[in-house]
């Protein structure tokens, strides 16, 4: 079973080589890892390619010439992964807030009849934030997903998660490159449409991190997004 994890990049240059590190040190036969770097300007993509030659049957570098989201970068490595044959598609940031040593429990999860995307959560028993997180971050986030929930009935705790393992027939089923939302509302968007198919959605607990190297990558632009993006989709406006 070939897994390919999709880590997009922007100005994670130092993050970058320890999230590498964390990967191919794990227990899962035919893993790869696809760098999706929308060209940083802090030489990101430049270490990516001496990741690449240092590890040349683990690591690959897919290069964009612009930034453009982090929705259009996901797309963009996911399609090349099912291209590539991937079986198994794992979302995962490079900033280090997702942890590598739980994806061994996410595909051993995938695995289940009927299961086609397995998350990463913060909010099922056993999962967590960041102790770092100011009150006011931790109760933005529980807002979020009581908000998601409510107006999309997805059921699942945490609606908002970037870090997942897909199979890849669900990446299919869900028309991945048809995709029109951006940043963090992208992950709705992808939850939303599993639901659809009646792809069984798992959750698996984990530790979400604080990023401790470069800047988060959240704007106003991309919070605003996120709140519209569940009407959107309920009012079949982004299908």
């Amino acid at each position: 079973m070939r897994v390919t994890v999709v880590v997009p990049t922007y100005n994670e240059r130092d993050n970058l080589p320890v999230a590498v590190e964390r990967l191919t040190a794990l227990p899962v036969p035919d893993l790869h890892v696809l760098v999706v770097d929308d060209n940083s300007p802090d030489g990101t993509g430049e270490a990516a390619e001496k990741l690449a030659a240092e590890f040349p049957d683990a690591v690959s570098v897919l290069h964009r010439t612009e930034k453009d989201g982090l929705g259009r970068a996901y797309i963009a490595g996911i399609t090349r992964a099912l291209e590539e044959g991937a079986d198994v598609v794992i979302q995962m940031d490079a900033d280090l807030s997702h942890p590598a040593e739980v994806i061994p429990a996410m595909l051993e999860e995938l695995k289940r009849p009927g299961t086609g995307v397995v998350l990463g959560s913060r909010y099922v028993p056993g999962g967590s934030t960041a102790a770092e997180w100011k009150w006011y971050r931790k109760a933005l986030s529980a807002w979020a997903n009581f908000y998601v929930n409510a107006i999309l009935r997805l059921g699942i705790k945490d609606a908002t998660a970037g870090f997942k393992a897909w199979q890849a027939d669900t990446l299919r089923a869900i028309d991945i490159g048809s995709i029109r939302s951006n940043g963090y509302s992208f992950q709705v968007e992808m939850n939303y449409r599993a639901k659809k198919q009646g792809v069984e959605i798992a959750e698996v607990p984990i530790r979400f991190e604080e990023r401790t190297l470069g800047d988060s990558k959240m704007s106003f632009k991309v919070q605003l997004e996120s709140a519209l993006m569940p009407w959107k989709l309920l009012l079949g406006r982004a299908l």
